[in-house]
This record gives structure tokens, sequence and C-alpha cells, in this order.
């Protein structure tokens, strides 16, 4: 059974995490989160839950507007293939949310460590940043450097790498 958002607030804690929470309507897109967070401060992100062509599991974590050229990715990350988006059973499966709950606080729920999480070095240039605590129904502010702790106590050591902003690559 997948980890709920009191479990994910239990383990910050329990790791001496400052966070703050606020509750919304049901949120699925970056546009509708625009619309309704109100004035959550920090970095406001999107999370891209991606397969390589072997199977390998990825969570690309970056600010909401950033551009990422999903066909030259691979190549940045030493990927084997092209990416391809994540299913949403396996997605269940793996890092315990729905889509539109993506999330690196799902790395709570990956005990196999099948995720390598990314974080764009864009994004980490916030003090603070909001993600979904495994619930859609809320944001959830964090410091950056607790975010890579949180992560690291699941056991996902996490890759800060430039992603977004790459020149564009052609067919």
């Amino acid at each position: 059974m997948p980890k709920s958002s009191t479990d994910l607030f239990t383990a910050l804690d329990a790791l001496g995490i400052s966070h703050r929470t606020v509750k919304h309507p049901p949120l699925f897109t970056v546009e509708q989160s625009q619309g309704l967070r109100g004035t959550i401060p920090g970095g406001h992100t999107k999370n891209l839950f991606l397969r390589d062509k072997k199977s390998a599991l990825y969570l690309i974590v970056a600010l909401e507007d950033a551009l990422i050229d999903l066909k030259g990715l691979h190549r940045v990350l030493g990927a084997i293939g092209r990416f391809s988006f994540g299913a949403a059973d396996l997605l269940r499966e793996v890092w315990g949310v729905a889509p539109g709950s993506v999330t690196p606080f799902g790395a709570i729920n990956d005990t196999e460590g099948r995720v390598t999480v990314v974080l764009d070095a864009a994004m980490m240039e916030h003090e603070v940043l909001n993600y979904h605590p495994l619930d859609n129904t809320m944001t959830t502010t964090i410091g950056r450097d607790d975010l890579v702790r949180f992560l690291r106590s699941t056991g996902h050591e996490p890759r800060i790498e430039r992603v977004s902003g790459l020149p564009a690559e052609t067919e």
C-alpha cells in the first residue's frame, strides 16, 4: 500500500525538515496550478516520469515553465534510447501516485530504488520549492537542501543537472 501525505509529513518531521502545506482543489496541470495557487512562495515545478528503451525509470523535476528537449534528454542523462512517458499503472506501482500527483516525494514509495531522480540545476537555484505531497489537492513548500536530504533518506541520491534550456535536438 503506497504511503499517504500523512506518512510523508511524519517522515519529514522525523528528519527535522520544515514544511508548509496549503490545501486546494485538485490540480492536474501546470496551468491549473498557476491559476489556483495564490501566493505560495518559491519555485513552482513540473515532474516528468519517464522510461528509456531498456525500461530504466527517471523522474525529471524542473521549474514549471522550463523547456526540456525530450528528444535529446537521454543523451544528456546517459540513458539508453529516447525517453517515453511512463504508463499510469507503472507510475502507481513504482512511485505510488496517480497521474497529476507526480512529485519527488514519491521516492518514499520506491523502496527498491527503481527511479533515478534528476533535479534541474535551474530549479535548484530557488531556496524553497513546491510539490504535491503525494496528493494533488495540496501543495507542500520545502527548502531545496531539505528536498535533497529527504531524497537521500529514501535511498535516492538525486542527480542535479541542467536539463532545461538546452538546445533542441532536430531529427
